[in-house]
């Protein structure tokens, strides 16, 4: 299997966290493919004709995307446990994922408005992905407890991720003053080995 693949991808991130959970690591091909808004990557396009990662091409030629797919074809391939079946804990777990990921969507619209230069820039909307960046912490750290005490998915591992690029592209943003009870369980997860071998390096 090929992965279209950037070491400082969030969702790139979260893919490898599953790999390495499932021990499918060393079956993945790792093809760096660099990716921008303003201009198509058009190697990647013959599999993802929307031009983002990841891209999973799988040994029949077929390719899968996006990161959640890719997460639940690597659980289903390994018979993981990553995804909940049925019950309460799924759609906990589902919930939990989808604020996660909803949260790096906004951090990524964020950094790409903060990076824009001052006459292109809009405050406006710097303000409203801090608001629902805070918002989504808060929530966070409400519920660290409830999703600490259940068994280890597809959520943690969003939720890591999430926390782990504010970290990178957000240093200044002093969330874990915000969210200390979040962070105390983010130093834990950081120090787990599938999360310390995927961390994004600046200059990487």
């Amino acid at each position: 299997m090929k992965l279209h693949w950037s070491p400082k991808s969030p969702y790139v991130r979260k893919v490898m966290i599953c790999a390495y959970e499932l021990e499918l690591a060393d079956r993945l091909e790792l093809v760096q493919s660099v990716v921008a808004m303003a201009e198509p990557n058009e190697d990647l396009m013959r599999h993802n004709p929307l031009s983002k990662i990841p891209t999973l091409v799988l040994d029949d030629g077929s390719a899968l995307f996006d990161s959640i797919a890719i997460c639940e074809y690597l659980n289903h391939s390994a018979n993981g446990s990553l995804f909940p079946g049925n019950g309460p804990e799924k759609w906990a777990a589902l919930r939990w994922h989808a604020l996660a990921d909803g949260l790096l969507d906004v951090l990524v619209l964020w950094r790409n408005e903060r990076d824009r230069s001052d006459s292109q820039r809009s405050d406006e909307l710097i303000h409203a992905f801090a608001h629902k960046a805070r918002g989504s912490l808060r929530l966070l750290d409400r519920e660290v407890l409830a999703f600490s005490a259940s068994p280890f998915s597809i959520a943690h591992i969003t939720i890591g991720c999430a926390l782990g690029y504010l970290d990178f592209r957000f240093p200044a943003f002093d969330w874990k003053t915000l969210a200390p009870a979040l962070a105390r369980w983010h130093t834990l997860m950081e120090a787990r080995p599938s999360f310390s071998v995927t961390a994004p390096k600046l200059g990487g």
